[in-house]
């Protein structure tokens, strides 16, 4: 050590050279350390909130809490952190509102742009939402990767003129659109990829919802034979009265031009991620519990889902906790008994996007992105988190997959917001509704 210093006093240019690499080797240490701690304040915490839990944390506590984060947006080079192994590239930016997410067989990738549209909101509430105050703009815009390197060389407005739309999906020639208060669907050629006609009514919805619970969703079973429709509550917890809550909290199953419509499953507060597990061929969901009960309860969850399941919304959660605001006032003729949910992903993390299976360069499991809370005193959600599947089923624990998104906890300050998650050939796209930006999540 000794001989080293004497060199570097004798030697100027050594001395110069040596202090350079020590001032590069501390930038980079001091990057490596942010990074690290970005990650241990966007980590998966709470781990008792998830999992296939027997019993949940019980608590008399019933205060509204709430904390609204405040969108940053992401400046220059920022972007969320993907778990080691991938890298992310923004794929689409200074957008507005880019919610849901559907890619073509041809490998045109659909957007759904809408916003909650709800008059007099406080401007705690606005500032969470996004970026920028704007109109619904109530349109799907389509992109086309040619190159397929995570960012879009064309940008169309694909349709307009729409009510808050959502879910989409292809089948036998048209194009379907799940606005908040109705199924429409347009005739389309794939040999043009063109709209060829004026849309087509199939069925009304009920719109609207209770906070953000507009969002209608679409899948398709594997042969194009069944629609699945996911419809939020009108209400928290049915305090509005249940007649106002028909054809809602529930999956509806139709045929593709309406006809046979019924409900599929119900007693699901806000079912809005959907797909089918490869192995199983068997339907999931994401879906957001109930507030009002604390920070810890009700999680919200990832279910499979079959033909008259029934998960308790609003009488009960989890299987058989009865919703204290039902006690003594649950139908007769409903059982003190609901399916308990498959796997519990965080009270209030807002989880909405969900895609599920293995591709190239991915796991198999469930991709769940959430969108964040504001009804819990501190920020929770606000990732993309990855839950390994074994044999149809979830194993283990939740892995942060996308995570970066929280600025300053403490603050509530936030970059963006993740919705839909989606699988491309190449890549996995995540909407960042709030920051108005699209990313792709690359294997290195």
């Amino acid at each position: 050590m000794r001989n080293l210093q004497s060199y570097i006093l004798t030697y100027p240019l050594l001395k110069l050279c040596t202090y350079a690499v020590l001032v590069v080797l501390g930038f980079s240490s001091c990057f490596n350390t942010n990074q690290e701690n970005n990650e241990k304040l966007d980590s998966v915490a709470n781990l008792d909130e998830f999992g296939d839990l027997e019993d949940l944390h019980q608590s008399s506590e019933s205060r509204n809490s709430t904390k609204f984060a405040k969108i940053l947006g992401w400046k220059n080079d920022e972007k969320p952190i993907a778990t080691n192994g991938y890298r992310v590239v923004k794929f689409a930016k200074d957008l507005n509102s880019p919610r849901n997410i559907y890619i073509g067989k041809n490998g045109d990738i659909f957007v759904a742009q809408a916003r909650t549209e709800k008059e007099n909101q406080n401007a705690k509430i606005l500032n969470s939402q996004n970026l920028f105050r704007s109109q619904s703009p109530n349109q799907i815009l389509r992109f086309r990767d040619k190159d397929k390197d995570g960012i879009a060389e064309t940008q169309e407005v694909f349709l307009d003129n729409l009510h808050q739309p959502y879910g989409m999906l292809l089948i036998d020639n048209y194009f379907y659109v799940a606005n908040t208060d109705a199924i429409i669907r347009y005739p389309y050629d794939p040999v043009t990829e063109k709209i060829t006609g004026a849309a087509q009514h199939i069925i009304d919805l009920p719109a609207g919802g209770y906070n953000n619970h507009w969002t209608r969703n679409l899948i398709s079973n594997h042969e194009g034979s069944k629609i699945y429709v996911s419809v939020g509550s009108g209400s928290n917890v049915g305090e509005n009265g249940m007649d106002k809550e028909v054809n809602r909290a529930a999956i509806l199953e139709m045929n593709p031009d309406g006809t046979q419509q019924k409900i599929f499953a119900s007693g699901l507060r806000n079912p809005v991620g959907m797909a089918f597990e490869g192995y199983s061929q068997t339907l999931w969901t994401v879906v957001n519990e109930r507030d009002e009960l604390g920070d810890k309860l009700v999680p919200d969850y990832l279910t499979s889902v079959q033909d008259k399941d029934f998960y308790g919304w609003p009488y009960l959660y989890w299987g058989h906790y009865v919703d204290p605001r039902w006690e003594g006032k649950i139908p007769h003729s409903l059982s003190l008994q609901a399916r308990k949910p498959d796997y519990a992903i965080g009270s209030h993390t807002g989880s909405l996007g969900l895609a599920l299976g293995q591709r190239k360069g991915f796991k198999n499991g469930a991709y769940i992105g959430q969108h964040g809370s504001w009804n819990r005193s501190e920020l929770v959600g606000y990732k993309v988190i990855f839950i390994e599947f074994e044999n149809g089923k979830p194993v283990g624990e939740p892995q942060n997959f996308l995570s970066g998104f929280i600025a300053d906890k403490n603050a509530g300050e936030v970059y963006g917001r993740p919705v839909a998650v989606a699988f491309t050939d190449n890549y996995i796209l995540v909407t960042d509704d709030a920051a108005n930006t699209i990313w792709a999540v690359i294997p290195e």
